[in-house]
């Protein structure tokens, strides 16, 4: 067992730490662009997703994490060892552009934040946040993985005290809240953002990611007591974990909701900073920028430490940390270079994420329900069951908003 995990099988609350890095990809700006976007045009109709969506997450990222400790491998590297080059190297391709929309949203996002807060140009802000994330993913390298976790809780922390603090001027009706509760879409546009929170939600990179920040933390611990035990707090973790991400995420649809519903031109994470400094006062606004500066720089170094363990798994070869950055951050600077509207960018980002996480969920299931590999630490039959849901409920959305998207143009 890694960093002194059998030593402190008495104090539980040390075991607590991978899933709070895993969820910073749930609290990403991509998520802020699809709640954001999702609550000024829609107001309070997609609550439901956002509560659907961090439930399943919840169960993927355990079973991710049960996959790492019981196996010893990180999910990318049991998946490579099922499959032949050929197949191996095409489902690296399609995790790599996975990784790539993933640093698209992150470092727009963060580009947004200094444009915010310090009149940056786009392409300057990128720059910069994908050179922080750098820094960031050198501290685990150089100083531990525990390290490293308690520098992104802190992140984390920042993070949701910046979308949540204009709960403190303004909260959303009661009635209405109830009501975004009810699953129902309205028109093709409603369900594209649907799939974008959900793709920003149940992150393809944040599931593969899992399995290897367990490991990592915890090591390969032998079948036994300590083992349970071990995954019980794991349990524990992700729920507090997805606790978190998943207030965030609804606070920030319903901040949408409250103070941008039915301003479309202010449906971006621009236009929602202005509304909420124009509403709420500068204090909350320069609050919800400094989030999503925190969001965007936490996420990015998540998303590249995801990069280069998805790499490792299914290519066999430890990339260095710098060209493994440039090889993600390039398409990114470039969507800013060419003057995409970054918003709308973003949330196209989490739309190709959604077609990704069937991927990393259905390798994920068969993995962690098969008894040869995993003894009696097996999936639950219904555990199986769920696992096969998730994955048939992203996939058929995904068809939906295909045909919907056809049909509309």
């Amino acid at each position: 067992m890694a960093q002194g995990t059998q030593a402190s099988l008495n104090n539980s609350w040390y075991l607590l730490g991978p899933a709070f890095v895993a969820a910073i990809a749930y609290v990403d700006p991509g998520n802020v662009a699809a709640n954001v976007s999702s609550g000024a045009q829609y107001g309070y109709l997609l609550l439901w997703v956002v509560v659907v969506a961090n439930v399943l997450a919840g169960l993927v990222q355990y079973l991710s994490a049960k996959l790492g400790l019981v196996t010893g491998r990180s999910l990318p590297s049991a998946i490579g060892r099922q499959m032949n080059r050929p197949l191996r190297l095409a489902f690296w391709a399609q995790a790599e552009l996975v990784a790539v929309a993933t640093d698209a949203a992150e470092v727009v996002g963060g580009a947004i934040a200094l444009r915010i807060l310090f009149g940056l140009p786009l392409l300057l802000g990128g720059v910069i946040t994908g050179v922080v994330s750098l820094l960031l993913m050198s501290i685990q390298d150089r100083r531990g993985q525990i390290i490293f976790e308690r520098v992104i809780t802190g992140l984390l922390v920042v993070i949701a005290i910046g979308f949540a603090a204009s709960f403190f001027v303004a909260t959303p009706p009661p009635d209405a809240v109830i009501g975004g509760l009810v699953p129902r879409f309205r028109g093709a546009e409603s369900v594209l953002l649907a799939a974008a929170i959900l793709g920003a939600t149940v992150m393809p990179h944040a599931v593969y990611l899992h399995s290897g920040l367990a490991l990592d933390r915890h090591g390969h611990p032998e079948a036994g007591p300590p083992r349970r035990r071990l995954l019980r707090i794991t349990r524990v973790d992700v729920v507090l974990a997805m606790a978190v991400a998943g207030t965030v995420n609804a606070a920030m649809l319903l901040v949408a909701a409250i103070n941008l519903q039915g301003q479309t031109e202010t449906a971006s994470i621009e236009g929602a900073y202005t509304a909420i400094h124009n509403t709420l006062g500068t204090t909350i606004a320069l609050l919800f920028a400094i989030g999503l500066l925190a969001s965007g720089l936490a996420s990015s170094s998540v998303g590249a430490y995801a990069g280069a363990m998805i790499m490792q798994g299914l290519l066999h070869k430890s990339i260095p940390m710098v060209l493994r950055r440039l090889i993600t951050l390039c398409p990114a600077l470039a969507v800013l270079a060419l003057g995409f509207d970054p918003t709308r960018a973003l949330v196209l980002s989490q739309v190709v994420l959604s077609f990704g996480i069937p991927f990393a969920v259905l390798p994920l299931v068969m993995l962690t329900s098969s008894r040869k590999l995993m003894g009696s630490d097996v999936n639950h039959p219904i555990t199986t069951v769920i696992g096969w849901a998730i994955a048939l409920l992203v996939s058929v959305l995904n068809m939906v908003l295909i045909y919907l998207t056809v049909k509309g143009h």
